[in-house]
């Protein structure tokens, strides 16, 4: 059989990533034909894997942190009749796809998930002409995710995104607002919101932890306001622990779209691009691109997955 062409849209911060280039080195000798592309400035990943799926690259692997594995998939969904499948080797700071899915964060380790496994069909979220993969966020979450310092990013990783938490909290103001979808209509003041087509964001808090990829539907989390007395807790053992820190309070649904209405606007974090306004609509597609997963994936519902 011939070997599949893999194709690697790399963040230009990780271009001189000593053990990346290793990874490249170890896959290649096995057979793998992998090249590699370098982003220079902003847009340049979602119009490399654009241009790969034209040519009929096999597989085109992000090659850095959430957002550049947003702009990859961007890139690929935007090729009508493209079969190239999505691989991830996570270089960010959070990688919260990578580490939902079970991507390996040995740099090799997730190479080879996305060259010699086979891909799978999985669900695209949508708001308006955007596409994601993950988690899309509001609330005080995103406010955090938006404020954080990127050298402090850069120092401490995902515990960056705690730190500044932690120093927002008397900034913290619910938003109000109304979702409405299939068998949905809630309004109210919330806290954090989450639509996911996959779990975590925001460096590591499990938002949505009963998500998966396959299954033609979104996830939609809320923390609800509660006494002003209890939101900073509510808030800190969410972002300690998850929305199972928070279960007996929060709201959960699962529905194909829904559409949100905030009339003084609410921040919108998808898997890494902060958009404001007062009302948003996501939707998702099923079975829209394939993606390459490791076989103890826990984001799928399907049991048909495994290496070639």
């Amino acid at each position: 059989m011939m070997a599949r062409k893999s194709r690697i849209i790399l963040h230009g911060k990780q271009a001189a990533n000593q053990e990346l280039r290793d990874a490249v080195a170890a896959v290649r000798e096995d057979g793998h034909q992998i090249e590699v592309r370098v982003t220079w400035e902003a847009g340049d990943a979602g119009l490399f894997a654009a241009q790969a799926a034209k040519e009929g690259v096999d597989t085109v692997i992000a090659g850095g942190g959430d957002g550049t594995v947003n702009e990859v998939l961007n890139g690929l969904v935007q090729v009508e009749g493209g079969s190239s499948a999505l691989g991830v080797i996570p270089l960010g700071t959070a990688n919260d796809f990578a580490r939902s899915a079970g991507i390996p964060l040995q740099l090799e380790g997730a190479l080879r998930v996305a060259v010699e496994t086979e891909p799978v069909a999985v669900d695209v979220g949508r708001s308006g002409d955007r596409a994601f993969m993950n988690v899309a966020t509001g609330g005080f979450g995103t406010e955090v995710t938006v404020n954080t310092n990127p050298k402090l990013k850069r120092l401490l990783g995902g515990a960056a995104y705690f730190i500044t938490g932690l120093g927002r909290f008397s900034e913290l103001e619910p938003v109000p607002i109304r979702l409405r979808g299939p068998d949905l209509d809630w309004e109210g003041k919330l806290l954090v919101l989450a639509v996911g087509n996959a779990r975590q964001a925001g460096g590591g808090h499990v938002l949505c932890p009963d998500a998966v990829l396959d299954d033609g539907l979104l996830d939609i989390g809320v923390l609800p306001d509660v006494p002003e007395d209890q939101q900073s807790e509510a808030i800190s053992a969410l972002m300690t622990h998850g929305m199972q820190a928070v279960k007996d309070a929060a709201l959960y649904w699962r529905v194909p779209w829904v559409e949100i209405e905030a009339p003084k606007g609410i921040y919108v974090n998808l898997d890494g691009e902060p958009t404001h306004a007062t009302h948003h609509r996501f939707e998702v597609e099923p079975r829209r691109l394939k993606l390459h997963l490791p076989e103890s994936t826990s984001l799928l519902t399907s049991s048909e997955h495994g290496s070639k």
